[in-house]
């Protein structure tokens, strides 16, 4: 069952033109920044630490708004939306997995992964509902809380939640910082299948070349631009091109 884009036809699922963003201080996080993602891709953010990677996931997402040029996610300009509006582009257009999982205690696997729905007053999709449930293998916990899972099966979780809704894109930021090698790769594996298997989007910032490694196409960010990119990465040329760059 492909996931199902809710904007416009053909637009991509997140275009940056000429994007910067200036902080007070006059600290420019991100300096003339164009990117155009395609839907059904995965890309990966990669850069030495203060390089704007993360400010360009903020200013993508819709978390942020750039200081110039423009941001669209689904050809929806985040620039021309009030916070209202950007919170609501944010709860039926993006889903985010986190490093920390950001699950809330009180509440079930299967409470938590419907929450984005909830919150925007749209009922879950049954059918869509429980491929997710059996792709990412949560059967069994959806009545457990976050504390009676272990940190792959929260992440798991995560991931549901920011899939059920169908968004344009997916972002992930360090999505696997916080689980062991295995458990690591078993989430980059769900994430690979999201797009192979279900048509979605997926972002990574990340500073693990293995992990920029599984994506299409990598972003490589120096002093808040993008200076290359890497179709097919592997981990090598990743680790090469940040050495190059003083990086991780």
């Amino acid at each position: 069952m492909p996931a199902q884009r809710p904007g416009a036809a053909g637009a991509p699922a997140v275009e940056l033109r000429d994007v910067t963003r200036t902080y007070p201080g006059g600290v420019r996080a991100l300096d003339g920044v164009s990117v155009t993602v395609r839907p059904g891709t995965f890309t990966a953010v990669v850069g030495p630490s203060g390089s704007g990677k993360s400010t360009l996931m903020h200013c993508a997402a819709g978390l942020d708004v750039p200081t110039t040029g423009t941001a669209r996610i689904d050809g929806v300009d985040v620039g021309a939306l009030d916070e209202t509006r950007r919170t609501e582009l944010r709860r039926t257009r993006t889903g985010f997995v986190f490093q920390a999982y950001n699950l809330m205690p009180a509440l079930s696997v299967a409470d938590n992964i419907t929450l984005p729905l909830r919150l925007a007053g749209v009922p879950a999709d049954p059918a869509w509902l429980s491929t997710l449930v059996e792709r990412l293998g949560l059967g069994e916990w959806m009545g457990h809380r976050p504390a009676e899972l272990s940190g792959g099966q929260q992440q798991r979780a995560a991931i549901a939640r920011a899939l059920v809704a169908r968004p344009a894109v997916v972002f992930a930021d360090e999505p696997t910082g916080a689980l062991d090698l295995r458990t690591a790769h078993e989430v980059l594996d769900l994430l690979r299948g999201a797009v192979d298997d279900l048509g979605q989007t997926v972002v990574v910032v990340t500073h693990d070349p293995s992990t920029a490694a599984r994506a299409d196409r990598a972003l490589v960010m120096a002093d808040g631009r993008v200076v290359d990119v890497l179709e097919a990465p592997t981990a090598a040329g990743v680790s090469a091109r940040l050495l190059a760059l003083g990086g991780e």
